[in-house]
């Protein structure tokens, strides 16, 4: 590949930074050594992208508009003004990209499946064979390269077309459209790929879509909020029951149809925030699981036992939907694994004895009432955070959280499989082109790590780490304004410019002695594969 000078002497910059910062100790408080020998044999160590975050390509080659171009389209939605229309260009640049995750020796690489690239108009139109032809070349190419493919089906987005017919999740109908396209990824993409995960963090889309507003279709309703339509009450509800029978559905289609073909395995992907008692009280320890109740166990439980959290029959009542007998066992052990997507970890305190002060998000604003479980969550105790900021508001660095997420899924659901599908850190504003403040990235993932290698060495079953994200990208209502990403993207160019966190992640992956630099070789190798 071409090198680029300017690139070139971006990636010197990296080494000779990366080599200056590698003795600093974390911001977490501690020098967290860890190394790759620390994981399982056949452990995946990858990164993780969605497929409206990075392809752009709006409308090309037959794709149809989504529920987040319309969505980024309306004047206002996005305070930035960004859109996804572009993004990292990934659906021309795929190939750099492969050639990048290949140079940083990952082994596996969790990609989604844009919908309205596929089906344009859902079931209601047909396939575009250009996209299965894309995503074709993405799966073989990765392959070639000793990569695993790692999908997710349904990440955010779908074609706007469902929406406007039925209302998208919200209708029983979006559960036999999801199944349609599930069926269609199957067929053409089953036989190389082992690993799939239906639908990504249904509890977050809900919470985003429903209830805060800020993802299509953006509705809710007081006291969360002033939109022209919604109900924050029961419609979060209505759409995850959906979400749930529609994953499912998949799952049985999978199992019956496809799964034998490559010894495959399907699962879900749930937002997994960890939440620790804001007191030693015990009405506040019972409030941190509660908070866990009402986040996590409301999606896994029912894939795992069969039907939601006892937690959230006790307070939600008849508000909470009912699964039929049927529906009951279909759901029932729909996974074979659980995907996890961590990121930082809260503060919990009870609101059914005590009185809570609606402070931030977690609660209704008006009238004091926390919006899950009678539990409102915080980032600081006694004017102390609770952890280091990062770029993006209310997400602390606290690594012991890792551990503490892990162990809850591991014993409330009988060490079943995990995937950590995603971590990362998002970059403060300040982080700038000389790449100073990665060192954080490097260090946020060393000491997050760390504690996974503790949790599986107390027994979990965790197979897999994924970091959130490859390349920077378009952080949905955030837009390009937060940088999770290994590589800086240059906009104006759309050159991937590694950061020191990329020339960290080559090296651990590499490497079995330590996660420090300290040999000659490595500037040599960095030079080589990091200058694009």
């Amino acid at each position: 590949m071409k090198k680029n000078p300017t690139t070139c002497r971006a990636s010197r910059s990296v080494i000779l930074l990366l080599l200056a910062i590698v003795t600093v100790e974390s911001s977490t408080g501690g020098n967290f050594d860890i190394k790759r020998l620390d994981f399982p044999d056949g452990f995946l160590f990858g990164t993780a992208t969605s497929a409206y975050q990075i392809e752009g390509a709006y409308l090309e080659d037959g794709s149809g508009p989504s529920n987040w171009d319309h969505f980024a389209a309306v004047g206002g939605n996005l305070s930035t003004g960004d859109n996804g229309y572009i993004t990292d260009d990934y659906y021309h640049r795929y190939m750099e990209d492969i050639e990048i995750m290949h140079s940083l020796g990952v082994n596996a690489y969790r990609f989604s499946i844009s919908w309205s690239r596929v089906l344009p108009k859902g079931k209601f139109g047909e396939v575009n064979q250009a996209a299965i032809i894309f995503y074709n070349k993405i799966i073989d190419n990765i392959l070639l390269r000793g990569i695993q493919p790692f999908v997710t089906i349904h990440h955010f987005d779908y074609p706007q077309e469902l929406e406007d017919r039925y209302g998208g999740w919200l209708s029983p109908s979006m559960q036999e459209d999801f199944v349609y396209f599930a069926e269609i990824c199957f067929k053409n993409f089953a036989d190389r790929v082992k690993h799939w995960a239906t639908i990504n963090e249904p509890n977050l889309f809900v919470e985003m879509a429903y209830v805060r507003a800020a993802f299509p279709p953006a509705r809710c309703s007081p006291p969360y909020g002033n939109c022209a339509q919604g109900n924050s009450d029961v419609e979060p509800l209505t759409a995850v029951h959906n979400m749930l029978l529609a994953h499912a559905k998949a799952s049985k289609l999978y199992g019956e149809q496809f799964k034998l073909e490559v010894d495959g395995m399907i699962g879900i992907i749930v937002s997994a925030f960890m939440y620790i008692p804001l007191t030693d009280d015990k009405e506040d320890k019972e409030a941190a699981k509660r908070a866990l109740a009402f986040d996590v166990a409301w999606i896994l439980d029912p894939v795992v036992f069969g039907d939601y959290p006892p937690e959230m029959r006790r307070y939600h009542g008849k508000e909470l939907p009912y699964f039929s007998s049927d529906e009951r066992a279909l759901l029932r052990d729909s996974i074979d694994f659980i995907g996890i997507n961590h990121y930082s970890t809260f503060y919990a305190k009870d609101c059914i004895y005590s009185s809570c002060i609606c402070n931030d998000s977690s609660c209704t604003k008006g009238n004091d009432r926390p919006l899950r479980g009678f539990v409102s969550t915080f980032v600081e105790r006694n004017g102390v955070p609770i952890g280091e900021p990062t770029g993006m508001i209310r997400f602390f660095v606290v690594p012991k959280g890792m551990e503490g997420i892990v162990l809850y899924v591991k014993e409330r659901y009988h060490n079943k499989a995990i995937f950590v599908t995603e971590n990362g850190y998002s970059s403060p504003d300040n982080e700038d082109e000389s790449y100073q403040h990665d060192v954080k990235r490097i260090n946020f993932h060393k000491s997050y790590l760390y504690y996974l290698a503790r949790a599986i060495s107390n027994g979990a079953d965790v197979r897999g780490y994924f970091i959130w994200t490859l390349m920077d990208d378009f952080e949905w209502r955030s837009g390009y304004n937060v940088k999770f990403g290994l590589y800086r993207i240059h906009h104006p160019t759309l050159n991937r410019i590694p950061k020191l966190s990329a020339g960290w992640y080559r090296y651990f992956l590499s490497n079995t002695s330590s996660s420090d630099i300290e040999s000659s070789d490595y500037i040599l190798s960095d030079e080589k594969h990091l200058a694009y």
